[in-house]
């Protein structure tokens, strides 16, 4: 059993896939971050980044105590290995899937989270950062468009932890939405993946957790005020 230590976000998302692609059974331990649930005591003993999200497995390979993990790069990592699965057993395949997970954790994730930010959560307009991100976005987005091209997916014709990393990142604020029309490989790369039908389980686990639609100022504080 895997406990999972979510919130129904892009890199919540990406566990939720994997989980679901892999059959893993595991339960939901939902982390508010709007009221401050990735502050508390026991979920930092797990995540000491006070991030989501986080999972702790009762059943390592080594059969010794629960191992707990965060940063979601490192937990589909980890379950690969655990799994074997998705993740290719060749040293090129393998390269590959890696430069790419994480090309997502240091490149489209965080630049396309502050393009949100700014486009949708930020207290004032701030034009230069809105363009600054705006411009990386796009920029992120014609590099995956451009290695897709000739490729089902992301690593070749399988389907790895770089695409379940990638996928969420790929236009996530319905407020704020991103111009695809230039990128046909990634949108027909993002079609296949969205009618996979664990990717269709997970974002319906999504819809289990009932969430504000617009955050309060008070929510706002929390996610964005903390020193």
């Amino acid at each position: 059993m895997i406990d999972l230590y979510y919130w129904p976000t892009p890199n919540g998302h990406k566990i939720t896939m994997f989980l679901e692609e892999a059959g893993l059974p595991y339960a939901i331990h939902p982390v508010d971050i709007g009221a401050g649930d990735q502050f508390k005591p026991d979920f930092l003993a797990i995540a000491p980044n006070n991030r989501m999200p986080a999972i702790v497995d009762h059943e390592p390979l080594d059969g010794g105590a629960p191992i707990s993990v965060f940063e979601s790069g490192a937990i589909l990592l980890y379950l690969a290995e655990k799994t074997g699965k998705f993740l290719p057993d060749d040293i090129r395949g393998r390269k590959t899937v890696l430069e790419w997970l994480f090309w997502q954790m240091a490149g489209l994730g965080p630049m396309t989270g502050q393009y949100g930010h700014f486009h949708v959560y930020a207290p004032e307009d701030v034009p230069y950062a809105k363009d600054r991100y705006a411009r990386e976005a796009q920029r992120l987005l014609r590099v995956l468009d451009d290695h897709l091209a000739g490729r089902s997916f992301i690593a070749g014709e399988a389907y790895t932890i770089a695409d379940m990393a990638c996928y969420p990142w790929i236009d996530p604020y319905a407020k704020a939405p991103l111009d695809l029309s230039a990128f046909g490989n990634l949108q027909r790369w993002r079609e296949a993946i969205r009618n996979r039908p664990a990717t269709v389980r997970a974002y319906e686990r999504a819809q289990e957790i009932r969430r504000p639609t617009e955050l309060t100022d008070e929510q706002k504080k929390v996610l964005f005020g903390q020193k």
